[in-house]
């Protein structure tokens, strides 16, 4: 299985930009997609953004696109979130995810190993 650990979050003011760190470490020779999901509190965890195994393809939540943008390096064993434009709805425990599969998918029972969270509060 794949130990994953994030970091990068903390408070920022709306419009500023964050960039969220997500290092991989055991089994990273699978060949997985990777994701990020986030969760507000008292709300369900919500899918955020996604990247295939090769990082040839991304796909984004509507809440985030145009404003997010995910990339990974393999030499780093390590997944990125740049942030852009943050916004007070952007507030959320952001994790980092392992899926069982090479091309990006969006439901959470896709995914198999899971960070645990980095805080992320976007002030008006």
């Amino acid at each position: 299985q794949v130990q994953l650990v994030e970091s990068g979050g903390g408070l920022v003011q709306t419009g500023g930009s964050l960039r969220l760190s997500c290092a991989a470490s055991g089994r990273t020779s699978s060949h997985n997609a990777m994701g990020w999901f986030r969760q507000a509190p008292g709300k369900e965890r919500e899918f955020v953004a996604a990247i295939s195994w090769g990082g040839t393809s991304t796909y984004y939540a509507d809440s985030v696109k145009g404003r997010f943008s995910i990339s990974r390096d393999h030499s780093k064993n390590t997944v990125y979130l740049q942030m852009n434009s943050l916004k007070p709805e952007d507030t959320a425990i952001y994790y980092c995810a392992s899926s069982r599969t090479v091309n990006v998918v969006i439901g959470r029972n896709w995914y198999d190993s899971w960070g645990q969270g980095t805080q992320v509060t976007v002030s008006s």
